[in-house]
Order: structure tokens, then sequence, then C-alpha cells
């Protein structure tokens, strides 16, 4: 499934081994806002003259299957909900200025001083494809889109539209155990990251 995360740009041509001043960084944001804070952050790093400092701001998305009323309907969905991927020399108030945009939560893995902690180059070859499945198997630590103790919503399967908490999280199959109440009765489930949705 990995190596089918379709970037949302045309043209990548500038990777991380290619600019050894920059390093990518993982945004965490307003979850469904992702594109619009992209946005935003790209204008307000324009309008202060900072384009050198900052090269690519990604939100990776991937084509799914969802059912709709009994239907099979393809959609682009952001394969990261509440992340945003971003390739920058983060000196200076840079870290500050991000974080102060609308919808902007902070950067994910900052340290107790609120110093933002770049992604591993294994890290950063996964979430833009550039590894094969057989690879991504091998490597099982991989960045996982929610953590225990988080609400989500059931959005396929027998119990679309339930909401419940995430209990346990199976990295190697890429699934969740998430407790909902079904007739006055928590009742864990299984299911796969793309039949949850955050709320």
């Amino acid at each position: 499934m990995w190596k089918h995360i379709l970037i949302g740009l045309n043209n990548i041509t500038l990777m991380a081994e290619q600019k050894e001043d920059k390093k990518w960084y993982v945004v965490r944001a307003v979850s469904g806002q992702e594109n619009k804070i992209k946005n935003y952050i790209e204008t307000e790093i324009s309008r202060l003259g900072l384009d050198n400092f900052v090269d690519q701001v990604l939100v990776p998305t991937e084509n799914v299957i969802q059912i709709r009323n009994g239907k099979k309907v393809q959609k682009e969905k952001v394969y990261f909900p509440g992340y945003i991927m971003i390739q920058a020399n983060l000196s200076g108030e840079i870290p500050h200025i991000i974080k102060s945009i609308t919808n902007v939560i902070g950067f994910l893995g900052e340290t107790k001083g609120g110093e933002p902690v770049p992604l591993r180059k294994s890290e950063v070859n996964r979430m833009l494809g550039k590894v094969d499945e057989l690879a991504l198997e091998a490597d099982q630590n991989v960045i996982i889109p929610f953590v225990i103790g988080e609400t989500v919503k059931v959005i396929d399967g027998p119990f679309n539209g339930f909401d419940g908490t995430v209990e346990k999280i199976n990295e190697e199959k890429r699934k969740l155990e998430v407790m909902v109440k079904i007739f006055g009765r928590k009742t864990p489930l299984e299911l796969s990251y793309m039949q949850v949705d955050k709320i």
C-alpha cells in the first residue's frame, strides 16, 4: 500500500539526499484541514521572504476504495490525517512562525524544549513512497497515524458510523483494536487503519 502513496505535487525533484542543509519534519495539524494549512504555511513563508529555508510542504495522499451506499467509490484520502511533511532548515524563529500559523498544533516528536526533531532518512523514503513493499514489510519502524487512547470514527464495515477508542495498535499488521459501545456494552473491534478516521 505504501508504494502507492501519491504525493500531492506533480514534480518532486528535490529529494532529501540532495538537500543536506534541509531536513524533513512532520507538522501536526488539525485533521481535515491539511491542504488548507499547507497553503497557509507556503503563503506565510513566502510573505516573510523565507523561501530559502523551506523547500517543500507536502500532504501525502493515496487513492482508496470506500463503500458508500453499497457501491465502491474511489477517492483521494490523506494518508496521515493531521500530519504535513515539510523539508526545511528550521533555524531561528522559523519553527515558531510555523507553529503560530492557524490550525497548526506543533511538530511531531518535539523535545521538551520545543525543538522539532527531524525524520530519519528511512522514514522520509517510506513516506515519499521510495522503498519497495518488501523492504517496508521488513522494517517495522513506521509512523503510525493513530495513538492509543485516541477517539476515532468507524467509516467502513458493519459498524460504520460508530465512535470508539483506540485500545491497541498492531504495527506489523497495521490494524487497530478499537473499543466501541454496542447496545450499551463495550466491544473490541479489530480494524485496519483505512476503516477508521480521526474525529
